[in-house]
């Protein structure tokens, strides 16, 4: 059995990149859960089906081989072998991933995955039912999260680095239905667990998140040695 770190939070509250960076600078292996789920979309979207097409969706999950793999200190995706990486950043594949995590049969694919992950390795796992569902016993739980205005701007600046440029209001109006969708699917909802430590990133810098989520985890394992 590994450490295991669990990061939950809504989108845009930073957890993809600093879970990455702590990841890094710890030494463990980062799992980013809502790229496994962006990987089934991708997959999906690639066989021209639709939310209808609930039977083959879920087989697409079963037989997704979803690997990470760090190359010149950059994480990359491999979905059955391809490099998929600057693929899942698209939008309209994120808004794909949020209904297709909702088919309960996917999620338990996937989280089986993310289960075998913390069994074989020290991780530093992040999404949305981490510390609730996923690793309910996990070693330490952290729950990110930022005002709406704050991470529509951070997913509008990610939009833009990619060319993509919406207005600011829409940007909003996804992320508040996007948080109302994942906060109140019937089956592991984003939800803060009882035990986890909140951290509110609205303001911090980039820096300032990674050190913050590292100095609790380092708390928390000095009061275990």
């Amino acid at each position: 059995m590994g450490y295991r770190i669990a990061i939950d939070g809504p989108a845009g509250a930073g957890k993809s990149t600093t879970a990455r960076e702590v990841a890094k600078r710890l030494g463990f292996l980062y799992v980013d859960t809502g790229a496994m789920y962006r990987a089934v979309a991708l997959e999906v979207k690639r066989k021209g089906l639709n939310l209808a097409d609930r039977a083959e969706i879920i087989n697409v999950a079963r037989n997704s081989k979803i690997e990470f793999e760090w190359n010149s200190g950059s994480l990359r995706v491999f979905l059955n072998g391809e490099d998929v990486t600057d693929d899942l950043r698209d939008n309209e594949i994120g808004q794909l991933a949020s209904a297709v995590s909702v088919i309960p049969e996917v999620r338990d694919i996937l989280v089986d995955q993310q289960r075998e992950y913390g069994e074989r390795f020290d991780v530093v796992m992040e999404g949305r039912d981490i510390g609730t569902n996923v690793f309910p016993d996990a070693d330490v739980k952290i729950y990110m999260d930022a005002s709406v205005e704050e991470r529509a701007r951070r997913r509008l600046g990610d939009l833009r680095r990619k060319g993509e440029d919406i207005p600011f209001e829409d940007v909003v109006r996804e992320i508040e239905a996007r948080d109302k969708r994942d906060s109140t699917r019937e089956y592991a909802p984003l939800r803060r667990a009882d035990d986890a430590i909140y951290v509110d990133t609205t303001g911090l810098s980039f820096e300032e998140q990674v050190e913050k989520i590292i100095e609790i985890i380092k708390r928390k394992i000095q009061r275990e040695v």
